[in-house]
């Protein structure tokens, strides 16, 4: 007989695709390991003119990324001060742009939007900057959770007050100008709400770039209300799909995590295990940097030998000789190719 978990509390599937640019600047990561009650998605968009998208999206993704793991590793604890982590981990990720660009001074306002949802049971926490969407899907009905750090948001309120029509604004060449973004600098705006949003059963949650929003929201709607049965692959498959179909010539790259919401239930406060407080409170912060002219240093074969038998092993004839390694030239870093320009309000 063939033991059967219940179905996973979360359905996720993340879709990719450069675009029709020449250059994928998206970067993104899903962290929901099967049949956990908790998890996290990091999205970053990078953007850069004269600097380097892909490395701003790279590192802000890379830092985030490794301070969540570390603070998912007791979710309860996370759960006590998700806003203050959330906050901390953006903070970490703007002050590692600020040391990159100041060391590599080629890539000078390189920046990246952010957007983390963080799920645990029911509760859904995040934090997000610039324009990237994080989409809720229910009862048939799309709406967008978090705010939209860009200047469409003010572009729209004028053709309410009836200062500007509808095709105007939709064309509008500041539209996808942003207000706040990751760039090594003061971040003008943060959306982190203090308490979670309550999720059902049969919600889905999209987490995406701007790429995703080349289909209109009605059309996003769509394809989730005709597939929201089925696995949460096959609607990034669709979705990808009816990108594609639009064949646009400026198509911006396409990053994007669909959740499924199977099991909206809480597990009562005295049923959730205790767990002892660990050694280690706090992370250590250190900044990802980046090494100019890396050199290898092997570790001799004698030594080697030694550690794993705990017997002196003589050095043979092909061993190097120490600091042989360190007198080989490093090869030449490539300059960072300049990427496109993010207009900022």
């Amino acid at each position: 007989m063939i033991w059967r978990s219940r179905e996973p509390r979360f359905d996720v599937a993340s879709g990719i695709s450069q675009g029709a640019r020449d250059y994928q600047e998206d970067a993104i990561t899903a962290d929901f390991p099967v049949g956990a009650e908790a998890g996290f998605v990091v999205l970053a968009d990078g953007m850069g003119g004269h600097a380097a998208g892909d490395v701003a999206s790279k590192i802000v993704l890379t830092e985030v990324y490794s301070e969540l793991k570390f603070h998912f590793a007791n979710v309860a604890s996370f759960e006590e001060r998700a806003p203050e982590i959330l906050r901390g981990v953006a903070d970490l990720a703007n002050e590692t742009l600020r040391h990159h660009a100041r060391t590599h001074p080629e890539t000078d306002g390189m920046g990246a939007t952010l957007v983390v949802p963080a799920l645990v049971e029911n509760r859904l926490w995040w934090i997000s900057i610039g324009d990237s969407p994080l989409f809720l899907f229910r009862n048939g009905k799309l709406s967008q959770l978090n705010e939209d750090h860009s200047m469409a948001p003010q572009i729209d309120l004028m053709v309410q007050a009836g200062l500007l029509d509808a095709e105007s604004a939709s064309n509008h060449p500041d539209r996808n100008c942003l207000v706040s973004v990751l760039m090594g600098a003061k971040v003008a705006r943060i959306d982190c709400p203090t308490k979670p949003f309550e999720l059902k059963a049969g919600d889905i949650v999209v987490c995406s770039s701007d790429g995703l929003q080349y289909l209109s929201n009605a059309q996003i709607e769509k394809v989730l209300a005709r597939y929201r049965k089925v696995r949460s692959t096959e609607i990034a498959e669709r979705l990808l799909e009816e990108l594609m179909r639009l064949d646009d010539p400026d198509q911006d790259n396409i990053s994007f995590t669909v959740i499924k919401v199977n099991d909206a239930s809480v597990r009562p406060q005295n049923d959730r295990p205790v767990r002892e407080a660990m050694a280690v409170t706090t992370r250590p912060s250190r900044l990802t940097t980046v090494v100019a002219d890396p050199v290898l240093v092997p570790l001799p074969v004698a030594e080697t030998l030694h550690r794993q038998t705990s017997e002196p092993v003589e050095p043979t004839a092909e061993d190097p000789a120490p600091g042989e390694a360190d007198s080989a030239p490093a090869e030449a870093r490539p300059p960072v190719v300049p990427r496109r320009i993010a207009a900022l309000g």
